[in-house]
């Protein structure tokens, strides 16, 4: 006795020990999980967006419970119908006794712990749909009709998502009730089965013919909702998206048939249930099956293998027509103005004079080339960074709109090498420092961007702003900044004195995060963060921030779940601070006619990968709000562009008062907002196909188009052509106005295709200037069509004839000389002068560690010609026959004819200088060698055009040698 009492202390010691440690390790768990949700409170409150939060917690778990209890309930009371109706003699055979003898034991958790799990499931799949519940709650009016069945779009867009998904989820309920129903039926004996014969109880038909009238009924529903949805599928070999001629005059009417086919047999099933008959129903359920098949494949087969085939064209235009005309509303296409435009192809003297406004603004400067430019000249220290593609904006100059490039010096904490640790990586570096901007038009005489904002501390022609960058892209995980008013400044702000040697320090005052004024909130963040510095450093202050979740665009999509962003945010100094601005889109699957879209694929192009995986088809967009973030304090702001967007109406009703007016947007916000650049590119995609509005033509595909590939794009894996910002005046516009534009040529594939310009395609992106108010060609679109001559030819062949062309060729292998590098500029495209002219900057890159791209020369070409100069200025008079009747931006730059290509850091001066490394400048040996190189290439050129064979021979030796000359001295120092 004693042993056995001895073991039972102990059995019950190790029991409330292990008891112990799992409600510790489930209170730790739910601390840590309540860790992570308070933290989102405290960073939703402190940005002022917490409505957004709970709004999308109250939501989910009101969801939740309706799909639990949705499914739980019905389900529990089926088995509990079931049990409680069940024979109480009922004879069982011995295995349904042996199940029964298993089972009973688990039987009241079972009945309560199945509908749990099944509810739990569903639960779970109702939360994730939340967004369809509230988008049908809030559903807006879209005001125009669907061209079928004349319902009002907004019905497809918000209701019948909703419709279809709750019948869905009811049908599985009955279903999964069904079966739950008939399994307990089967093992408690209310189903008898004895070899062919079975037998139902009473109470059993009256349940099972019950549940199962329900579930047809809802298959009617369901069948009934597949008429409308006929609307947004693809048909006619998946050239449209819609109804076409088999689905209005088979399949519509066919599934109008079977929903009130299984009705009645709905009503079938009810009538068994008191008269006891399964004859019927059966016969009906059978004849249901029969006739989906005849009336839902074999009746609209035979009506499109026998009477739309052998006529198609003329049977589907109607359709055709419909998914044009919905595809243009769509996608915004509606109000385009197309103009032919047949494009001159021989380059006169004087013909850009009508055009001088828009070749004073062409832009030489490449933001996709010129990062490592900014970087050597005005990074400083390892510690700033620019990202390698840089942005296109404009400002307004002294009464004149000039096109810069422009970014913003961020932190680039990976740059502190040996000084980093938790202090200096969270309290010292915490921030970027100042946007820097050169004009998108001018370049220095060796080559080097001409800055009108730049250094540190900043200066230049911007004004003053506040140019601390606690919030970009390249931002740190988290900074931990602040302190009491009065004590010592310890974040970095800047390197200052002579070559950076003092260092300058600034506290955060601003009201960028969640503050860590007491220990809990501390240790809330140091779980978060995996990081117990937080709590232990003395460094964290009472008046300490923590700021984090710092890119932009991650910003805007916490606060805006519904938008779909633009890839690129872009910096602007506006209203003395520096902003981030990001374009939203609202977007949808269900517009009715209207064509479906991948948005990756159609976003994708050299500047832009594409994801490996995307499942964002959309047939409809609006670019329905323009967002900014402060690059000082991260606060955003959201403005309704579009007020006539019904998407972003009926969101603005789930998210009530976080979306201003466009009447809040100042004056100098509206100058620097464009029009986007995503949005443009899925609007030239469409346009493809679709700037054929006749359906004839449409459905012959004999006019498709598609853009070309980027000719600086590597030929193993090539990418489209991004579309260009530039300041041009288009064909029907008064004045040059800030643009985006593509080009278009043939569609075909690789082996048929052509490189020939079909179309040009512009639109206004200036919103203008004023407070509140829109320009009124902000938007604008404006397609040029070129004759179908095939004269002009596109990117892809202009870059051929650039790269084939010898005089080209034998420059382009002097500046080549010393290993250094040549590269391509983005090729630009511009309507002047009657034609097409084509601008292409040309860069040279030594090989040093510490190189960067200089503009040494632009190409240019009208119609067949083409002239290779110093600058564009230079270019354009020789491509016009001496005089081009306009000035370019770069018209006062002095050149030597050199090769400067790029050396050590510069000193980030506004106007530029030589760039050291291996320059010409005062190299008195190589410049003669190059002066006779010019002299012999210039005399080669006379004597080919001449016909001079041995002219040209001995001009070709000349070079030759000059060209070894200046190989030679290119190594010798210059003289003093």
């Amino acid at each position: 006795m004693s042993s056995t009492a001895a073991v039972r202390p102990a059995g019950r010691r190790r029991a409330a020990i292990w008891i112990t440690l799992g409600v510790i390790v489930a209170v730790v768990i739910l601390f840590f999980v309540f860790a992570g949700l308070y933290a989102d409170i405290l960073w939703y409150q402190q940005l002022g967006y917490l409505n957004v939060l709970t709004t999308q917690w109250f939501a989910g778990i009101t969801m939740f419970f309706i799909g639990f209890l949705g499914m739980a309930l019905p389900l529990w009371l089926a088995i509990q119908l079931a049990y409680r109706l069940r024979p109480v003699y009922a004879k069982l055979n011995s295995q349904l006794d042996r199940y029964q003898q298993v089972i009973e034991p688990l039987r009241r958790l079972a009945m309560y712990g199945i509908p749990i799990v099944f509810g739990i499931f569903a639960g779970v799949s109702s939360a994730s749909r939340w967004e369809t519940a509230a988008l049908w709650l809030n559903g807006t009016s879209y005001g125009k009709t669907d061209p079928l069945f004349h319902l009002d779009i907004g019905f497809y867009l918000f209701a019948l998502p909703f419709y279809r998904s709750a019948v869905g989820f009811a049908s599985a309920v009955v279903l999964i009730s069904l079966l739950a129903t008939l399994a307990t039926c089967y093992l408690y004996g209310s189903i008898r089965v004895n070899g062919r014969e079975v037998r139902i109880s009473r109470a059993a038909r009256v349940q099972i013919s019950v549940i199962a009238a329900l579930y047809l009924l809802l298959q009617g529903v369901s069948i009934w909702l597949d008429r409308y949805a006929t609307v947004t599928d693809s048909n006619v070999n998946d050239m449209i998206n819609g109804a076409a001629y088999t689905d209005v005059n088979a399949t519509i009417p066919g599934r109008a048939i079977l929903a009130g086919a299984a009705v009645f047999v709905a009503i079938l099933f009810v009538v068994t249930a008191f008269v006891g008959r399964w004859r019927f129903p059966m016969v009906g359920t059978a004849l249901l099956i029969v006739a989906a098949l005849v009336v839902g494949a074999i009746v609209p087969w035979v009506v499109q293998r026998f009477q739309v085939d052998p006529s198609q064209k003329t049977l589907e235009s109607p359709y055709v027509q419909k998914g044009i005309d919905s595809t243009r509303e769509a996608y915004g296409l509606s109000d385009i103005e197309t103009v032919p435009y047949n494009a001159k192809t021989t380059a006169e003297q004087g013909a850009l004079r009508q055009d001088a406004q828009t070749t004073a603004q062409i832009r030489i400067l490449d933001p996709a080339v010129v990062s490592p430019s900014f970087r050597q000249l005005q990074q400083f220290r390892q510690y700033y960074a620019f990202p390698e593609k840089l942005n296109v904006d404009r400002y307004n100059l002294n009464g004149t709109q000039q096109d810069a490039v422009v970014a913003v010096r961020e932190l680039q904490q990976s740059g502190l090498g040996g000084t980093s640790n938790w202090f200096n990586d969270t309290i010292v570096y915490t921030h970027g420092y100042g946007l820097v901007a050169a004009y998108g038009n001018q370049r220095s005489p060796d080559g080097q961007p001409v800055f009108m904002e730049s250094g540190i501390p900043t200066t230049g022609t911007l004004g003053t702003y506040q140019p601390r960058i606690y919030f970009g892209e390249q931002s740190p995980t988290y900074s931990i900044v602040g302190a009491p008013s009065g004590s010592k400044k310890v974040e970095l702000d800047y390197p200052g004195g002579a070559n950076g040697a003092q260092q300058t320090y600034t506290t955060f005052d601003g009201n960028g995060g969640p503050k860590l004024d007491n220990v809990f909130k501390r240790l809330v963040y140091a779980l978060k963060f995996q990081d117990e510095q937080i709590v232990l450093s003395d460094a964290v202050n009472s008046d300490s921030q923590i700021l984090y979740d710092r890119d932009p665009i991650k910003r805007v999509q916490k606060v805006a779940p519904y938008l779909t962003l633009d890839s690129q945010a872009y910096p602007a100094v506006v209203d003395g601070r520096v902003k981030w601005i990001i374009d939203g889109y609202t977007t949808s699957d269900q517009f009715p006619y209207s064509h479906v879209g991948s948005l990756s694929d159609a976003t994708a192009d050299k500047d832009t990968p594409k994801p490996a995986y995307a499942f964002d088809d959309i047939n409809y967009i609006r670019n329905s709000v323009k967002a900014t973030v402060d690059a000082y304090d991260g606060s955003v702001t959201l403005y309704a562009w579009d007020t006539n967007d019904p998407v972003l109406k009926t969101w603005e009703k789930v998210f009530p008062g976080n979306v201003k007016p466009v009447s809040d947007m100042s004056a100098q916000l509206m100058s620097h907002v464009r029009y986007p650049s995503d949005l443009f590119k899925v609007q030239r995609a469409v346009l493809g196909q679709y700037h054929v509005t006749d359906a004839g033509s449409f459905y012959s595909r004999e006019d498709a188009w598609t853009t070309p590939n980027d000719p600086t794009s590597p030929s193993s894996n090539p990418a489209l052509q991004p579309p260009y910002y530039l300041t041009m005046k288009m064909p029907g516009q008064d004045s040059p106005a800030f643009s985006l534009y593509s080009t278009f040529i043939p569609a075909g594939t690789s082996e048929s295709s052509r490189s020939v310009l079909k179309g040009y395609l512009a639109v206004d992106a200036d919103a203008g200037d004023t407070k509140g108010k829109v320009a009124s060609g902000y938007g604008k679109l404006r397609l040029l069509q070129l004759p179908s001559s095939d004269t002009i030819p596109g990117p892809g062949q202009m870059q051929n004839q650039f790269d084939s062309d010898p005089t080209v060729s034998q420059q382009l292998n002097l500046l080549r000389q010393g290993k250094s590098e040549v590269i391509n500029g983005n090729l630009l495209t511009l309507p002047v002068g009657g034609g097409l002219l084509y601008v292409q900057p040309v860069y040279v890159r030594s090989s040093g560690e510490t190189s960067y791209p200089l503009l040494q020369k632009v190409l240019v070409a009208f119609g067949d010609k083409i002239e290779f100069e110093d600058t564009l200025d230079q270019a354009l008079d020789a491509l016009f026959g001496g005089d081009s009747g306009a000035s370019a931006g770069d018209n006062n730059v002095p050149t030597t004819g050199g090769t400067a290509t790029g050396g050590q850091t510069g000193t980030g001066t506004t106007t530029g200088g030589s760039s050291g490394g291996s320059s010409a400048a005062g190299n008195t040996a190589l410049q003669q060698a190059l002066q006779r190189a010019n002299q012999a290439l210039s005399d080669s050129q006379a004597a080919l055009k001449s016909g001079d064979w041995g002219a040209y021979g001995e001009a070709q030796q000349r070079l030759q040698q000059a060209i070894a000359d200046a190989v030679a001295a290119e190594g010798q120092p210059a003289a003093k």
